[in-house]
């Protein structure tokens, strides 16, 4: 049984890592990311390009951010227009060349040419389709991209937030709150995140048009986070930042997930410690013993909810076919795998 601490890890290993390269696939931004090794290779050729020129840290970047990554949805199928971005803190040479001195600046590459015309127009992504159709010739309108986010409403509230088979995190927000909008597209993006997630929601409610069930809730300012888990339907509050990566590690701790800001499967993902531990066990056990370990994994994963017990069915499914079908049985499911994953890489390259 020694080839089975293979087949759990190793094998585990390339089924996420095949999965989290789908779901790259999935999530990528449709504004090209520039560099100094490639910017003259995207800008300047054959067609137009918009650039931002951005700081991770600016304000004003973040929130352009939501609206520059709608223009580029609506513009991924223009082939005479390209998107693109680039981070002034990673590339300041590029930066420079270009005569960047604050952030964002955006500036238009006419096609086949290096010297840029700078945007001065509002920075929302219906004015910048405006600006780039007059610049290009094209007639592209901004895409409407559906929310991940769930509207609570009275009649629906109850349903959502109080299922016990459900993790939820609740905004409770005013439409003419200030705060309420700049978190906007950040909670977008949470929500974006874990759409994958059966068990987790990303949730929000107009306070001010559903007063009753902010008071009941305790809420007094907006935007009020509140986390209801499965285990407290009196809801929990969300102490946390309120940055993107503060939420996906806030619900990655408190659901048992492993998504990143991306909605990625993580490194972590797959990997459950308490079953680790009879893993480990297993495969150092006699072949008369791995009957009853099995039973106590078994019954571990029987504990287990949300993503932590589907990956808990692969081990037992590994363990249970290891005793059935033998050592050969791993090494085997790990060539299978290892085919798998060759055969998707050279599709996508194709």
């Amino acid at each position: 049984m020694s080839c089975f601490n293979s087949i759990v890890f190793k094998s585990l290993t390339l089924v996420i890592f095949f999965f989290a390269a789908a779901v790259s696939l999935v999530v990528a931004d449709d504004v090209v990311v520039l560099t100094g090794e490639n910017f003259e290779k995207e800008v300047g050729q054959d067609r137009g390009a918009l650039v931002e020129f951005y700081a991770p840290w600016c304000g004003h970047c973040k929130k352009l951010a939501p609206e520059y990554e709608k223009l580029g949805t609506s513009f991924k199928k223009a082939k005479s227009v390209l998107i693109g971005k680039v981070d002034c803190d990673e590339h300041k040479t590029v930066c420079s060349k270009y005569g960047v001195s604050g952030y964002p600046t955006i500036q238009w590459f006419p096609k086949g040419s290096l010297e840029p015309k700078k945007y001065e127009g509002a920075r929302t992504a219906e004015a910048l389709a405006a600006f780039v159709n007059l610049e290009e010739g094209t007639n592209v309108k901004i895409a409407t991209i559906p929310s991940n986010v769930v509207v609570l409403t009275t009649d629906n509230f109850d349903e959502v937030v109080l299922d016990e088979t459900k993790d939820v995190l609740v905004e409770f927000y005013a439409p003419w709150c200030g705060h309420c909008k700049n978190l906007a597209p950040t909670y977008e993006k949470v929500a974006t995140a874990f759409q994958s997630e059966k068990d987790v929601v990303i949730a929000n409610l107009d306070a001010d048009k559903y007063k009753d069930l902010a008071e009941k809730y305790g809420v007094s300012g907006y935007p009020t986070l509140k986390f209801f888990p499965k285990t407290n339907k009196a809801g929990e509050e969300y102490d946390a930042g309120r940055d993107l990566d503060d939420f996906v590690n806030f619900i990655n701790e408190k659901c048992g997930t492993s998504r990143d800001a991306k909605g990625k499967l993580t490194s972590k993902a797959g990997i459950v410690a308490s079953l680790g531990e009879l893993v480990k066990e297993f495969v150092s056990a006699a072949d008369d013993e791995n009957k009853a370990i099995l039973d106590r994994m078994e019954e571990e994963a029987g504990k287990l909810d949300g993503s932590s017990a589907r990956y808990g069915e692969i081990y037992l499914k590994a363990a249970k076919n290891s005793i059935e079908k033998g050592a050969d049985y791993a090494k085997n499911e790990l060539q299978r795998l290892e085919r798998m994953l060759d055969k998707f890489i050279v599709e996508r390259i194709s």
